[in-house]
């Protein structure tokens, strides 16, 4: 029998129990999901095996932009959507969030935002890896003669891997016009 795959997990912060509920509910098909009433909880609750934290900006004990930089500072490996009444300004240009949705959200779009911070971690991954690998082949070709190159299966390996990344990721941006609509049509303002 096959083993299915992990499901991501998300955890909702918001201090109004109610909103929190609906969040996880409309997420918990699809996700493992996370409940915290509060800032305090948020972070006690914040470890590495949450993939995407559904963050409440305005709470009264500790306030989502006190969370994040909590979580930035922890260096988790999470993408943040804040999830707030609060209107954007200015200052939210130097916040380190993923995105951004104003309340109330429609399930679909939160569903929707959820997936494409899933995916666009999962194309991080992959320019993360990409990059290094470039890096080192890079650096034994300067160092290392054509014949000793050509005669290395781990350079063989290597370039065939790089090769393999770079069409996952040309494959990826011809995506992107799509995605990027996608991404635009998410209801980010109420009644917008």
């Amino acid at each position: 029998m096959a083993e299915e795959p992990e499901r991501a997990t998300v955890l909702v912060v918001d201090d109004e129990e109610e909103v929190a509920d609906v969040y996880a509910l409309t997420l918990e098909q699809a996700y493992d999901t996370r409940t915290a009433y509060g800032g305090e909880a948020a972070i006690e609750a914040l470890d590495g095996t949450v993939d995407v934290v559904l963050l409440d900006r305005r709470m009264p004990d500790i306030s989502g932009d006190e969370i994040l930089e909590e979580i930035r500072a922890r260096e988790l490996d999470c993408r943040v959507i804040m999830i707030t009444a609060v209107d954007p300004d200015f200052d939210i240009i130097d916040m380190p969030f993923d995105d951004y949705l104003c309340k109330p959200v429609e399930g679909d779009d939160l569903t929707t935002a959820v997936e494409q911070q899933l995916a666009a971690r999962t194309y991080d991954a992959r320019l993360s890896e990409y990059l290094e690998l470039v890096s080192k082949l890079a650096l034994l070709e300067s160092e290392k003669t054509s014949q000793e190159l050509e005669s290395s299966e781990e350079v063989a390996r290597l370039r065939e891997r790089t090769q393999t990344l770079k069409a996952e990721m040309d494959a990826a941006l011809e995506e992107f016009e799509d995605i990027e609509l996608a991404f635009r049509e998410i209801g980010r303002r109420p009644g917008r």
